[in-house]
């Protein structure tokens, strides 16, 4: 089992909390993004560097995703493609993906990108909370103990 994460839209407070679970568990983290990131120094926490562009990093994480993997995403489609391949996914706020509710999450996600490409402001997330951090945190718990 490996941890990915798609880590160009991760953040920092997730990635130091899967840094800190790495190591406690000794479960290799590889963070996938299109620009250098700060890592620590650890034999168990690595990047991949993929090329700008739309998708690459997505189909970077899927090519090399396995069975049992876990994935840290909050990329919809990407997170269909990963539980797709049999990974185990959870978002940065602590939700956690399955076949059961991946495909309401991708009709909300088309639905919304329509309504912005005709002009409705929908608005952005809302800023990572602390109940975010905590979510996160136990979640991950959770699935690294399975």
């Amino acid at each position: 089992m490996q941890l990915w994460v798609d880590a160009d839209a991760c953040p920092r407070v997730i990635r130091d909390i899967l840094f800190r679970a790495a190591e406690r568990t000794q479960t290799p983290l590889v963070l996938v993004a299109n620009h250098p990131l700060p890592l620590p120094a650890s034999r168990l926490v690595r990047q991949v560097q993929v090329a700008k562009g739309f998708d690459i990093a997505d189909n970077e994480i899927v090519a090399r995703l396995e069975p049992g993997d876990i994935l840290i995403t909050s990329d919809i489609p990407l997170a269909a493609e990963a539980l797709d391949k049999g990974a185990r996914v959870l978002s940065p706020r602590g939700e956690r993906f399955d076949r059961g509710t991946i495909r309401a999450k991708l009709t909300m996600r088309d639905f919304m990108e329509t309504l912005r490409a005709s002009g409705v402001q929908t608005g952005g997330p809302p800023s990572l909370s602390p109940a975010d951090r905590q979510a996160f945190a136990n979640q991950l718990d959770q699935l690294l103990r399975q």
